[in-house]
C-alpha cells in the first residue's frame, strides 16, 4: 500500500479528489441556494449533486464488471479478474449511496422516503444483483472456479443498468414517482454544479478501481510466494 500511495500520478490523484469535494461541496452550499429555493426542497435538494454522480459511479462501474469480466473468460488473465472484482465492489458502494441518499430526497419531495415505483425497484433490484455476485465468489471455492462461474453474473447483471436508466421510458407516468424532466431541461448554475460533481465522482472512481486493484495484485502475489506457485 505504501508503494502506491508513494507513486506521483495516485498521489496527484488524491489531492485532486479532495479539493474538487470541498470546491464541489463549498459550491452545493453557496451557490445553488437560489435555485434550490425556486425547486421548493431547500436543503435536500441538495443531494441531488451527489445522488445523481453515485449512479453515474455505479452504472460506469458495472460496465466495466462487464468488459472486465468479459475479457477474463477470453483471455483468462486474472489482471481482468481482479478489475471486474475491483469494479463490482466500487460499483455496489456507490449503488448503496443511491439507495441511501435517494430517501433523504424522497422524504422532502415525496413525503415518503421509500415508493415501489420503476427506477427505485429497479435500482435496488440491482444491488442485490451484484450482492449475490459476491455471495458467488465468496463461497464458490476454488480461485479458477470462482472466476469464470462469477464472471457470467458479472456480465449478465449489467443488463439491469439500461432497465434502470430508461425505466422513466419503460414505464407509464402515472406509474411514476421520479420527476419526468431532462436534465437539459435545468439551469445553467445546476448544470455546472452538477457536471462538476460528476467529475469529482468519476475521478474518485479511477483513483478507487486503481488502487483496489493494487491492494488484489498484491494479494495474489503474496498467495503464490506463500504456496509457492
Amino acid at each position: 500500500m505504501k508503494s502506491f500511495n508513494s507513486k506521483r500520478i495516485p498521489k496527484i490523484m488524491a489531492v485532486a479528489v479532495l479539493i474538487m469535494f470541498i470546491v464541489g461541496l463549498k459550491i452545493v452550499v453557496d451557490y445553488s441556494l437560489i435555485v434550490d429555493k425556486e425547486a421548493g426542497y431547500l436543503w435536500a435538494q441538495k443531494i441531488f449533486y451527489y445522488h445523481v454522480p453515485s449512479a453515474w459511479t455505479a452504472f460506469l462501474a458495472y460496465f466495466i464488471v462487464m468488459i472486465a469480466a468479459i475479457q477474463f473468460l477470453r483471455t483468462r488473465d486474472r489482471k481482468w479478474d481482479q478489475i471486474s472484482l475491483a469494479s463490482a465492489e466500487i460499483g455496489t458502494l456507490f449503488c448503496l449511496l443511491v439507495l441511501i441518499t435517494g430517501p433523504i430526497w424522497a422524504q422532502a419531495a415525496w413525503g415518503k422516503p421509500w415508493t415501489w415505483e420503476p427506477r427505485l425497484l429497479t435500482t435496488l433490484i440491482l444491488f442485490l444483483l451484484y450482492v449475490g455476485y459476491f455471495m458467488l465468489r465468496q463461497f464458490g471455492g476454488h480461485y479458477e472456479r470462482v472466476a469464470r462461474n462469477s464472471a457470467v453474473p458479472g456480465i449478465i447483471a449489467f443488463l439491469d443498468v439500461p432497465i434502470v436508466y430508461l425505466s422513466l421510458k419503460f414505464w407509464s407516468a402515472e406509474a411514476q414517482a421520479h420527476p419526468q424532466s431532462v436534465m437539459s431541461e435545468q439551469s445553467s448554475l445546476v448544470l455546472n454544479v452538477f457536471f462538476f460533481n460528476l467529475a469529482t465522482f468519476t475521478l474518485l472512481f479511477i483513483y478507487m478501481l486503481w488502487y483496489r486493484v493494487h491492494v488484489l495484485s498484491l494479494k495474489q502475489k503474496q498467495i503464490k510466494m506463500t504456496y509457492g506457485l
